[in-house]
């Protein structure tokens, strides 16, 4: 069902979690044809994604455990935009702390919501390229298993098309938002 111009009315809205990096929340609506419901939400405050990209056309990705999926994932380097945070100074952060690579030439891919049925939750996707490796790794968050891997484009649409779910579906839309940057580039 399209609704129109007029947004549904919220009647009643509901904290249930407060947690260190989301919320959750029902809401009970009004909908523009008279009909009622609650909706859940996780309010999340948005995340940063690099696509990081060797002088060589390799892809600098992270393997970590997910425990949501009880399995590590292959991923590209992200994090959780701070408070009053730009999502660009969030992953300029993010990249060295989890790849050991500080990138030199950045562009925006855009952005994109991640889970709109149950999440606010938006992702800022950048390209990030001209890489130089730190000679010194900055301390990690204590919370973090991570394990660098490096893959070509190729390879890894390869995995991505192995259908296995070992592969987040944030790094798969931004890979294709950097694609065309990609082939341009080789």
């Amino acid at each position: 069902m399209i609704f129109g111009p007029e947004p549904p009315q919220l009647l009643k809205q509901k904290l249930l979690y407060r947690g260190r990096k989301f919320s959750y929340e029902v809401a009970r609506l009004r909908l523009p044809n008279g009909a009622e419901g609650e909706w859940e939400c996780v309010r999340h405050p948005g995340g940063a994604l690099a696509v990081p990209v060797t002088a060589d056309g390799k892809l600098v990705l992270v393997r970590q455990y997910r425990f949501a999926a009880q399995g590590r994932l292959l991923e590209f380097p992200a994090g959780t935009v701070e408070p009053s945070e730009d999502p660009a100074a969030t992953i300029r952060r993010e990249i060295e702390e989890e790849t050991g690579y500080r990138a030199h030439q950045w562009r925006s891919l855009g952005k994109f919501f991640l889970a709109p049925g149950y999440s606010d939750e938006i992702i800022y996707a950048f390209l990030a390229q001209d890489l130089e490796e730190l000679e010194v790794l900055p301390d990690r968050d204590e919370d973090e298993d991570i394990e660098v891997v490096l893959m070509t484009p190729q390879e890894f649409e390869q995995a991505i098309l192995a259908a296995t779910p070992s592969i987040d579906a944030k790094s798969i839309s931004s890979y294709m938002l950097a694609r065309p940057f990609l082939e341009m580039a080789s």
